[in-house]
């Protein structure tokens, strides 16, 4: 009886107890699902705007060449890079693949883009008068531009994806790379089937025909005038390899591609070849063997293996050159002295014969311990091991003192430095 009397309160208070907390429970509830639910929304806008940002990323990319020898590993400014179509005008790639038309004339970064009839208008037609050099990539034409300046047209020969991919190449780097010691590219035209690159006109021409032409030319380039082209040539070299990240190899370093300017000092010009080396140590990439045949490293005509000791090698070949007028592979010599290199290697760390070598224009222009220092770096330039060429850096500081004594004084022949130190210097 007991127990059935206590039952009834004890139901009843189980009863109060549950309905007093529901109140508080159902606020709480709430709060947390509105909670979770912002959560959510936040996260799933966020995971939008990556979801975007990495689909803009993705399209900023330029499109790879199938090619082995196109460059992927360019790590300048992607927007400057140049592409073009067979369609009337001229397009720039733009971030990625947003191209922008350009008007005739108009410019980009400092470059100039113009039509044929620009050009042809510039240069009369491209007439014979206004050849001035020829070539395998080539004719180039002196053009007088709309503004006044003086230039020089190429015409590219379009050979296949080759003269296609150097076009490209010549104008994206150069169009980028601003150095005194490299011609300055003024413009281009990619106007339907027509390839022009416009240059800064260089009025004495190309090394080679200095040094190498049966004519009175050669004899205008004394010793110091070498020796200034040597250190011009090499601060190009060192600007392109120690200078710029990741380094450009030029892989066409000759005198052909050697201009100099009313005052003889050199530019290096055709970037049409040139690669961007990686970054490991000396840019060491594998590419085909391309360039010319007697200005070409040992390795990298062997393997393929490309770095910027492949050019400190064709500078040696240049350096050659200046020294003794003969030209890299030259058949018509007696046997043993074919190849330029290999006759003048053993004779440049021989005080006797390293002056029996030299151009008889030099002949008592130069004191022997000058000679004796040029020597030594040409012998260096030229090692069949690459490890044991030395960096430009290197050759531009030996050839800094040669140069800078010179200019103190005044040179033999015709020519003679200014004491002024200019900052090309």
């Amino acid at each position: 009886m007991e127990s059935t009397a206590t039952a009834p309160p004890t139901t009843t208070h189980t009863s109060n107890t549950d309905n007093h907390p529901h109140h508080h429970i159902l606020p709480e509830t709430s709060v947390l699902v509105a909670a979770v639910i912002t959560v959510i929304v936040v996260l799933l806008v966020a995971i939008s705007i990556i979801i975007a940002l990495l689909r803009r990323v993705k399209s900023r990319k330029p499109n790879n060449d199938n090619d082995n020898d196109n460059n992927n590993h360019c790590l300048f400014v992607p927007h400057s890079i140049v592409t073009f179509n067979g369609t009337k005008g001229r397009r720039l790639c733009m971030n990625g693949g947003s191209p922008c038309r350009l008007e005739p004339s108009a410019t980009f970064k400092g470059v100039q883009v113009f039509t044929y009839k620009e050009l042809q208008s510039a240069t009369d037609g491209f007439t014979e008068a206004n050849l001035v050099g020829t070539g395998g990539f080539g004719n180039v034409y002196r053009g007088m531009l709309r503004d006044g300046t003086v230039s020089a047209v190429k015409m590219v020969r379009r050979e296949g994806k080759q003269g296609e991919r150097a076009f490209r190449s010549e104008v994206d780097l150069l169009s980028r790379l601003h150095c005194p010691y490299l011609v300055d590219l003024l413009g281009y035209c990619a106007d339907n089937q027509h390839r022009l690159l416009v240059f800064e006109y260089m009025a004495n021409g190309t090394l080679h025909d200095h040094l190498h032409l049966h004519d009175s030319r050669s004899q205008m380039l004394n010793w110091g005038i070498r020796l200034r082209i040597a250190l011009d040539c090499a601060r190009a070299l060192e600007f392109l390899h120690e200078h710029t990240t990741p380094s450009v190899i030029h892989r066409d370093f000759k005198s052909t591609n050697i201009l100099l300017d009313e005052n003889f000092r050199g530019k290096v010009s055709d970037f049409g070849l040139a690669k961007i080396g990686s970054d490991k140590l000396n840019g060491m990439i594998s590419t085909r063997v391309l360039g010319t045949t007697g200005y070409l490293a040992p390795e990298y005509a062997s393997t393929g293996k490309l770095t910027t000791k492949s050019d400190v090698y064709s500078y040696g070949v240049v350096l050659l050159e200046l020294l003794t007028r003969r030209i890299p592979i030259d058949t018509s010599r007696p046997p043993g002295e074919h190849v330029l290199v290999s006759w003048a290697l053993p004779r440049l760390t021989n005080r006797v014969a390293v002056e029996e070598m030299v151009d008889p224009n030099l002949r008592g222009q130069f004191s022997r311990k000058d000679l004796i220092q040029v020597a030594a770096i040409a012998a260096m330039c030229v090692q069949t091991e690459a490890d044991y060429r030395p960096l430009m850096t290197d050759v531009v500081q030996s050839l800094i003192p040669l140069v800078h004594n010179l200019s103190v004084g005044s040179s033999s022949g015709s020519f003679r430095f200014s004491k002024r130190v200019s900052p090309r210097s």
